[in-house]
This record gives C-alpha cells, structure tokens and sequence, in this order.
C-alpha cells in the first residue's frame, strides 16, 4: 500500500535552521521520493518503509531538539503526481 506524507518540523527554539535542515537531509537519504518546498516537505512511497524511516528520523530530530513540534498528513495513496483539473 502507498502511501503521501506532509510533515512540518517546528523546532520550538532559537536557532532551529540546522535541525531542520539535518532532518530534510536524512530524508533526502532514504531514498523514498522527497519533494520539498517553502512550507514542507513530502515523501512518498511504501507504506512499510516510508513510517520505518519516519520513526526513526522523527525520533533523532526530536532528540536534537529541546523543544518542538512536528505536524503529518497521511494519505492514501501515493500522490506525488497530483495535478489539478481545474
């Protein structure tokens, strides 16, 4: 099963750039699809892998952090190649 992922990390702290920028970077290695933009970031694929991968990479970004949010939508399935028809 496929499935889309949105995730928002809000390191809740002064400077909280090299957090995030750690946590999009292990993301960008696991090789799932990744796209970014100014607001979150997305990743696609497998079910089984894509919550592995987050569990683990929520947990070291949390840990890095003292104080801080993250915010996920999940759907199903995989919609990386979503485009509007209207």
């Amino acid at each position: 099963m496929n499935i889309s992922v949105e995730l928002t990390l809000t390191p809740l702290q002064d400077n909280y750039e090299p957090a995030i920028i750690h946590f999009i970077k292990k993301l960008r290695a696991s090789h799932l699809k990744i796209i970014e933009n100014p607001l979150s970031t997305e990743v696609y694929g497998d079910y089984d892998q894509v919550m592995q991968v987050l569990s683990t990479e929520i947990k070291e970004a949390f840990s890095l952090i003292e104080n801080g949010l993250l915010y996920m939508k999940i759907v199903k399935p995989d919609r990386h190649d979503y485009e509007p028809h209207f």
